[in-house]
């Protein structure tokens, strides 16, 4: 590689530039290098801090917009919004869930615990099922079958509540025979 170096340096050396430079050509070299210096100190450019405040407007600006959109298409329609009927039906339904989970909760013990856990999870379940079934109302234009979903929901959360007391009866029968024995 060395000869095939020194063969092409040989072969090409009219090619290359041997003149040497002007007299001060370092020095209207080093002037050129400086006035650019000074000349791009004077201009500066935007500072960092004007960028950091632009950028954090519109993040902020990207934060609520995308929150504001969020919750105005996360929204659906109670079946209250619908009839007068069927606010009625939602608040019967509502009252009496409140009711049956109020008592639950004032039996509840450790003993029991698993048992009524287990049953508010599936409450859970159908309490987000019931959130998709509003925005699917506010899409369908209040479609009867997903009023009878909602309304089926209901009383699904109702049997669970129901075999929950029932249970929790059966099991205080069965903690106060054991006690007399």
């Amino acid at each position: 590689m060395k000869n095939t170096m020194e063969d092409f340096f040989k072969n090409n050396k009219e090619n290359f530039d041997l003149a040497e430079p002007n007299i001060g050509h370092f020095e209207r070299f080093q002037a050129k290098l400086e006035a650019k210096d000074e000349s791009s100190d004077k201009k500066g450019g935007t500072p960092w801090y004007i960028l950091a405040v632009a950028a954090s407007v519109l993040l902020f600006f990207g934060y609520w917009m995308g929150n504001y959109n969020q919750t105005s298409t996360s929204q659906g329609i109670e079946l209250a919004e619908v009839s007068p009927e069927m606010e009625e039906t939602q608040n019967f339904y509502l009252a009496t869930i409140q009711k049956e989970v109020e008592v639950i909760r004032t039996k509840q013990t450790k003993a029991n615990q698993k048992i009524i856990d287990d049953a508010f999870i599936q409450l859970e379940l159908l309490e987000t099922n019931y959130r998709k079934l509003t925005l699917e109302l506010k899409e369908s234009n209040a479609d009867k079958r997903v009023i009878y979903a909602m309304i089926t929901n209901f009383q699904t959360r109702l049997e669970i509540l129901q075999n929950l007391m029932d249970q929790l009866e059966e099991f205080e029968e069965l903690v106060s025979q054991e006690n007399r024995v």
